[in-house]
């Protein structure tokens, strides 16, 4: 099988320069030892385990499912209800996981505690400047999320082609690219922009292993680059959501002047979980990238790594070489 080196492969211990996001209620155990098995870096979501108790467990599920590394991702965001974060930190270092993605508010209390223990750490940027805030606090990568990410892609409003490059001239610590990849030909176009690998959210949501209903999965299928939608850019927290009935709601009512608290009973991420489980789009509002535009089919997570990387070599190989002149 064609394998591709970088220094994240080389770093973090893996065979191929992907990256599985860790995604709230669908980075599970099932889906993280997939990705791990097919030589890629799977992230376990600490934040969809309900207490740290439950994170240890599903990290020893994790570990009964796979003997290759895999990481865990701890995002640290304003929330309504205060979490215990230093409590999931010692539950992830007392299970001796060696990777840690960390996210959102300043990781430096975290990155500090995980480095001591020998743990490595991938931080999740939106911006140069705060991927060289990362670089300072100490983290060994950073993964970089441009505009057409799912989720939080920041305040900002700059994509990949900008964002990636901007980045990788700024920084001596490897680059993860996310954001809007699905395929060979995108890892490619990482790497030329100066990044060690990619990392993909909505492309594993699609694979036969994501714990999540069939129904979302065909969704995303049958989306395109046009199925998404911002909501809370009033908030300064903007997330990319798939364009719903809720998604709609919740922007009309932005527009209106609705407050945190009057648009929080929609934008609930239990009512996102409910989608992931029940199967209806419309249960609330949930992430989904620009990237649905590039999902056509619903593999294996073996599969769709193999496919990638083998698409990637042959660019590389045959369309890229046939570009040059003597």
């Amino acid at each position: 099988m064609t394998v591709l080196h970088t220094r994240f492969t080389e770093l973090f211990g893996i065979e191929h320069p992907l990256m599985q996001g860790g995604m709230q209620w669908v980075a599970r155990a099932e889906l993280v030892a997939a990705v791990a098995n097919a030589g890629a870096l799977g992230t376990l979501s600490a934040l969809t385990q309900p207490t740290p108790e439950a994170l240890s467990t599903e990290i020893q599920r994790c570990r009964q499912l796979t003997d290759r590394p895999f990481a865990i991702n701890l995002t640290l965001l304003p929330t309504l209800k205060p979490l215990p974060y230093a409590e999931y930190r010692a539950a992830i270092i007392e299970a001796d996981v060696g990777i840690v993605e960390t996210a959102g508010s300043n990781p430096q209390e975290h990155i500090d505690d995980f480095r001591r223990h020998g743990i490595k750490v991938i931080h999740k940027c939106t911006s140069v400047r705060h991927a060289l805030k990362a670089e300072r606090l100490g983290v060994d990568a950073v993964c970089i999320d441009g505009f057409e990410c799912a989720g939080h892609p920041g305040e900002d409003d700059i994509p990949g082609l900008v964002l990636i490059p901007a980045v990788a001239r700024r920084l001596s610590i490897p680059v993860i690219a996310a954001g809007g990849f699905a395929d060979g030909a995108g890892l490619v176009a990482a790497l030329a922009l100066g990044a060690e690998g990619i990392s993909m959210g909505t492309r594993f949501l699609c694979t036969e292993e994501s714990p999540i209903h069939p129904r979302i999965k065909a969704w995303l299928v049958d989306g395109d680059e046009r199925a998404t939608q911002l909501v809370l850019r009033t908030q300064g927290n903007s997330m990319r959501v798939a364009r719903n009935a809720v998604s709609q709601e919740v922007c009309a009512r932005e527009a209106a002047g609705a407050s945190l608290a009057e648009l929080a009973p929609l934008v609930s991420g239990q009512r996102g979980r409910l989608v992931y489980e029940s199967g209806d789009p419309d249960q609330g509002i949930w992430s989904a990238g620009m990237v649905q535009g590039l999902i056509l089919d619903i593999p294996s997570c073996a599969a769709l790594v193999t496919r990638i990387v083998a698409e990637a070599d042959a660019l590389i190989a045959q369309r890229l070489a046939r570009c040059r002149r003597a």
